[in-house]
Protein backbone atom coordinates (compact mmCIF):
# COMPACT_ATOMS: atom_id res chain seq x y z
CA UNK A 1 0.00 0.00 0.00
CA UNK A 2 1.58 3.36 -1.09
CA UNK A 3 0.44 6.04 1.22
CA UNK A 4 1.45 9.49 1.76
CA UNK A 5 4.86 9.38 3.79
CA UNK A 6 3.47 11.41 7.13
CA UNK A 7 1.26 7.99 7.78
CA UNK A 8 4.41 6.76 8.71
CA UNK A 9 5.25 9.88 11.30
CA UNK A 10 1.72 9.41 13.30
CA UNK A 11 2.23 8.16 16.98
CA UNK A 12 0.98 4.06 16.78
CA UNK A 13 -1.19 2.67 19.30
CA UNK A 14 -0.39 -0.16 21.26
CA UNK A 15 -2.03 -2.58 23.43
CA UNK A 16 -2.46 -5.80 25.39
CA UNK A 17 -4.91 -8.22 24.06
CA UNK A 18 -5.25 -11.36 26.30
CA UNK A 19 -7.44 -13.30 23.29
CA UNK A 20 -4.06 -12.29 21.06
CA UNK A 21 -2.40 -13.83 23.72
CA UNK A 22 -4.12 -17.04 23.94
CA UNK A 23 -4.19 -18.19 20.25
CA UNK A 24 -0.77 -17.08 19.60
CA UNK A 25 -1.89 -14.16 17.36
CA UNK A 26 0.84 -12.03 18.59
CA UNK A 27 3.98 -12.50 20.89
CA UNK A 28 3.02 -11.00 24.30
CA UNK A 29 -0.21 -9.98 23.26
CA UNK A 30 0.84 -6.97 22.16
CA UNK A 31 -0.99 -5.12 19.36
CA UNK A 32 0.11 -1.96 17.27
CA UNK A 33 -2.17 0.36 15.44
CA UNK A 34 -1.48 2.59 13.23
CA UNK A 35 -2.91 5.38 11.65
CA UNK A 36 -2.76 3.59 8.03
CA UNK A 37 -4.43 0.74 9.91
CA UNK A 38 -7.96 2.71 10.76
CA UNK A 39 -7.16 3.76 6.97
CA UNK A 40 -7.33 0.93 5.37
CA UNK A 41 -10.27 -0.03 7.88
CA UNK A 42 -12.44 3.38 6.55
CA UNK A 43 -10.99 3.30 3.18
CA UNK A 44 -10.01 6.72 3.06
CA UNK A 45 -7.82 9.56 4.89
CA UNK A 46 -10.12 11.93 6.13
CA UNK A 47 -10.13 14.51 9.17
CA UNK A 48 -13.16 12.38 10.69
CA UNK A 49 -11.23 9.08 10.41
CA UNK A 50 -8.34 11.28 12.03
CA UNK A 51 -10.14 12.45 15.15
CA UNK A 52 -11.24 9.15 15.54
CA UNK A 53 -7.96 7.84 15.93
CA UNK A 54 -7.08 10.72 18.09
CA UNK A 55 -9.80 10.32 20.16
CA UNK A 56 -8.80 6.36 21.51
CA UNK A 57 -5.46 7.60 21.35
CA UNK A 58 -5.72 10.37 23.76
CA UNK A 59 -8.87 8.64 26.28
CA UNK A 60 -6.86 5.19 26.37
CA UNK A 61 -4.08 7.33 27.51
CA UNK A 62 -6.35 9.51 29.94
CA UNK A 63 -7.21 5.90 31.03
CA UNK A 64 -3.95 3.97 31.30
CA UNK A 65 -1.28 6.66 31.93
CA UNK A 66 1.76 4.66 31.72
CA UNK A 67 -0.25 1.48 31.51
CA UNK A 68 -0.39 -0.72 28.28
CA UNK A 69 -4.21 -0.53 27.36
CA UNK A 70 -5.69 -3.74 27.61
CA UNK A 71 -8.04 -4.33 24.47
CA UNK A 72 -11.51 -6.07 24.91
CA UNK A 73 -11.18 -4.33 28.62
CA UNK A 74 -12.94 -0.96 27.18
CA UNK A 75 -16.89 -0.05 27.10
CA UNK A 76 -17.70 2.41 24.22
CA UNK A 77 -20.47 4.65 23.97
CA UNK A 78 -21.90 7.36 21.52
CA UNK A 79 -24.08 9.82 22.37
CA UNK A 80 -25.58 9.82 18.52
CA UNK A 81 -27.14 7.10 16.56
CA UNK A 82 -25.07 5.14 14.49
CA UNK A 83 -26.53 5.92 11.06
CA UNK A 84 -26.00 9.96 12.51
CA UNK A 85 -23.94 12.04 10.12
CA UNK A 86 -19.94 10.20 10.60
CA UNK A 87 -20.71 9.10 14.23
CA UNK A 88 -20.47 5.00 12.15
CA UNK A 89 -17.36 6.06 10.57
CA UNK A 90 -15.57 7.25 13.83
CA UNK A 91 -17.33 3.93 16.05
CA UNK A 92 -15.54 1.98 12.97
CA UNK A 93 -12.07 3.01 13.71
CA UNK A 94 -12.86 3.26 17.39
CA UNK A 95 -13.91 -0.34 17.84
CA UNK A 96 -11.43 -2.20 15.72
CA UNK A 97 -8.38 -0.42 18.37
CA UNK A 98 -10.31 -0.87 21.56
CA UNK A 99 -12.23 -4.53 20.37
CA UNK A 100 -15.35 -2.94 21.75
CA UNK A 101 -18.03 -4.68 19.40
CA UNK A 102 -21.85 -4.74 19.03
CA UNK A 103 -24.53 -7.85 19.50
CA UNK A 104 -22.43 -9.36 16.56
CA UNK A 105 -19.11 -9.29 18.31
CA UNK A 106 -17.02 -11.84 19.23
CA UNK A 107 -19.05 -13.74 22.31
CA UNK A 108 -16.07 -15.04 24.29
CA UNK A 109 -14.42 -18.38 25.26
CA UNK A 110 -16.04 -20.24 28.73
CA UNK A 111 -17.58 -16.23 29.73
CA UNK A 112 -13.85 -14.80 29.02
CA UNK A 113 -12.64 -12.33 26.14
CA UNK A 114 -16.12 -10.90 25.33
CA UNK A 115 -16.14 -8.39 23.02
CA UNK A 116 -19.94 -8.39 22.25
CA UNK A 117 -22.34 -5.60 23.81
CA UNK A 118 -19.34 -3.35 24.65
CA UNK A 119 -20.36 -0.66 21.82
CA UNK A 120 -23.52 1.61 22.33
CA UNK A 121 -25.57 4.45 20.42
CA UNK A 122 -27.86 6.62 21.71
CA UNK A 123 -26.17 7.35 25.18
CA UNK A 124 -27.16 9.57 27.53
CA UNK A 125 -23.70 11.76 27.91
CA UNK A 126 -22.16 15.18 27.46
CA UNK A 127 -19.63 14.14 24.80
CA UNK A 128 -19.24 12.52 21.43
CA UNK A 129 -17.96 9.39 22.76
CA UNK A 130 -17.25 7.80 26.22
CA UNK A 131 -14.20 5.23 26.87
CA UNK A 132 -14.70 3.03 30.47
CA UNK A 133 -12.11 0.74 32.14
CA UNK A 134 -13.91 -2.28 33.33
CA UNK A 135 -11.56 -3.59 35.47
CA UNK A 136 -12.30 0.04 37.37
CA UNK A 137 -14.28 3.34 37.87
CA UNK A 138 -13.11 5.42 35.05
CA UNK A 139 -14.54 6.96 32.62
CA UNK A 140 -13.47 9.63 30.05
CA UNK A 141 -15.62 11.91 27.68
CA UNK A 142 -14.10 12.70 23.99
CA UNK A 143 -14.91 15.45 21.58
CA UNK A 144 -13.32 16.40 18.49
CA UNK A 145 -12.92 20.10 16.89
CA UNK A 146 -11.65 19.86 13.30
CA UNK A 147 -12.74 22.91 12.98
CA UNK A 148 -9.67 24.32 14.34
CA UNK A 149 -7.64 23.25 11.55
CA UNK A 150 -8.88 24.83 8.82
CA UNK A 151 -8.89 23.23 5.31
CA UNK A 152 -7.29 25.47 2.46
CA UNK A 153 -9.50 28.07 0.72
CA UNK A 154 -8.96 26.61 -2.73
CA UNK A 155 -10.51 22.72 -1.60
CA UNK A 156 -14.38 24.15 -1.90
CA UNK A 157 -13.72 25.13 -5.90
CA UNK A 158 -11.80 22.48 -6.64
CA UNK A 159 -14.42 19.42 -4.74
CA UNK A 160 -16.75 21.26 -6.67
CA UNK A 161 -14.84 20.50 -10.45
CA UNK A 162 -14.04 16.78 -9.56
CA UNK A 163 -17.86 16.09 -8.49
CA UNK A 164 -19.36 17.93 -11.38
CA UNK A 165 -16.94 16.77 -13.64
CA UNK A 166 -15.54 20.61 -14.62
CA UNK A 167 -12.86 20.33 -13.09
CA UNK A 168 -8.87 20.81 -14.90
CA UNK A 169 -6.17 18.36 -15.78
CA UNK A 170 -4.10 18.48 -12.57
CA UNK A 171 -7.20 19.69 -10.29
CA UNK A 172 -7.44 16.03 -8.45
CA UNK A 173 -3.90 16.11 -7.77
CA UNK A 174 -3.70 19.42 -6.34
CA UNK A 175 -7.38 18.78 -4.32
CA UNK A 176 -6.05 15.32 -3.17
CA UNK A 177 -2.80 17.14 -1.86
CA UNK A 178 -4.55 19.63 0.09
CA UNK A 179 -6.88 17.42 1.67
CA UNK A 180 -4.10 14.83 2.79
CA UNK A 181 -2.00 17.98 4.35
CA UNK A 182 -5.26 19.17 6.56
CA UNK A 183 -5.03 15.33 7.92
CA UNK A 184 -1.39 15.37 8.46
CA UNK A 185 -1.70 19.15 10.32
CA UNK A 186 -4.38 17.47 12.71
CA UNK A 187 -2.11 14.13 13.42
CA UNK A 188 1.34 15.62 13.52
CA UNK A 189 1.21 19.54 13.77
CA UNK A 190 -1.98 19.58 16.03
CA UNK A 191 -1.42 16.25 17.88
CA UNK A 192 -0.47 17.75 21.82
CA UNK A 193 -3.05 20.56 20.82
CA UNK A 194 -5.50 20.05 24.14
CA UNK A 195 -8.16 22.07 22.31
CA UNK A 196 -8.09 19.90 19.47
CA UNK A 197 -9.30 16.80 21.40
CA UNK A 198 -10.82 17.60 24.62
CA UNK A 199 -11.33 15.02 27.60
CA UNK A 200 -13.46 15.31 30.79
CA UNK A 201 -12.81 12.18 32.82
CA UNK A 202 -16.54 11.56 35.00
Amino acid sequence: MTHPAFFNSVRTITLYDPLAELLGASAGGLLEYGFSDAVKLAGHSCPTVAGAYLMTAKALAALYGKDVPVRGNIRVSFRDGQDSGVTGVIASVVSQITGAAGDGGFKGLAGKFKRNGLLSFNTDIAGLVRFERLDRAQVVEADFHPELVLPDRNMSVLLQGLLSGTAFPGDQATFASLWQDRVRRILIDYYDDPALVTLTQR
